[in-house]
């Protein structure tokens, strides 16, 4: 299964976040925690350049702790500022707001100093389709205005809302690249929904994902389908998960597309545990440190 989806809004999404960028001060690159490099665009440090940036690792609650300490540190030794946070219950938003002016503090007590009228800095949140920028900011501006769903693509035209009396926000469409050339990275957005799962093959997806948690959370998959995934290829897991999950049709054979279902819904609602898909940088690390 190769993964290419680039459906005509998203080139509507790229000009906009182009013609938005010549109207903010920072950037807010939105990432989901649990793919904090998958879910990065590669273009965006080209497209957004020298502008202030700050990354929003959001549902942060739902990734791996330890994971989130690592990326943490990661970014940081690159110089990118990086807040974890989790739109549906608010931790970690207003400290993006609090971010965003300390970036502008400087520039902000300039024009204080000249007499002139209290600066205004305007914020843009840029990330993919279903990483939580519209949720988030509804949180940070207590105004539920932008539309939001579950779905790719939902929150399509430029809007701004106001956070407090210093900053504007910008949202924007997400934004997912002309050529997904990673196809790893590919699956991992389609794992958490990034991408629409009626144009992938579902159980394709769901084989992937039990692979790698097979490899680095196990006992994810012990404590909820009460089996060892050791030696099991993602075939056998799926299948495994269908008879323990009751997803079988006539003659008690499963039924992959609904046991495909049933797996990647219990990891996107969290009900497999706090799991980051994204180990590669930190083995790589590894092995350069060696």
């Amino acid at each position: 299964m190769v993964i290419q989806w680039f459906p005509g809004h998203m080139a509507r999404a790229r000009r906009v976040l182009k013609e938005g960028l010549a109207m903010v001060d920072v950037v807010v690159e939105m990432v989901d925690a649990r793919i904090p490099i998958s879910s990065r665009n590669p273009e965006i440090d080209k497209i957004i350049g020298n502008k202030p940036r700050i990354i929003a690792c959001n549902k942060a609650d739902l990734a791996d702790a330890e994971m989130n300490k690592y990326y943490k540190r990661y970014f940081n030794e690159k110089g990118i500022k990086v807040i974890f946070t989790d739109s549906k219950t608010g931790n970690g938003v207003r400290n993006v707001l609090k971010e965003i002016e300390n970036v502008m503090s400087e520039k902000m007590e300039r024009q204080k100093a000249k007499g002139r009228k209290a600066m205004i800095v305007k914020a843009m949140i840029v990330g993919v389709p279903n990483v939580g920028k519209s949720s988030f900011i509804n949180r940070i501006t207590k105004k539920y205005s932008a539309v939001t769903g579950d779905r790719p693509g939902v929150t399509r035209n430029k809007q701004w809302l106001k956070a407090n009396d210093n900053v504007y926000l910008l949202d924007t469409p997400g934004l997912l690249w002309p050529k997904l050339e990673d196809q790893d990275a590919a699956k991992k957005l389609a794992i958490t929904a990034a991408i629409k799962d009626d144009i992938l093959d579902t159980s394709l997806l769901a084989v992937y994902l039990l692979e790698l948690l097979r490899d680095k959370y196990p006992n994810a998959i012990q404590e909820r389908y009460k089996f060892d995934p050791k030696d099991m290829t993602g075939v056998q897991m799926l299948e495994e998960c269908g008879k323990r999950r009751g997803c079988l049709v006539h003659g008690g054979e499963v039924d992959y597309q609904r046991a495909s279902t049933v797996v990647l819904d219990d990891f996107r609602n969290g009900r497999l545990g706090k799991i980051t898909l994204d180990h590669e940088v930190e083995e790589a690390g590894e092995e350069t440190s060696d």
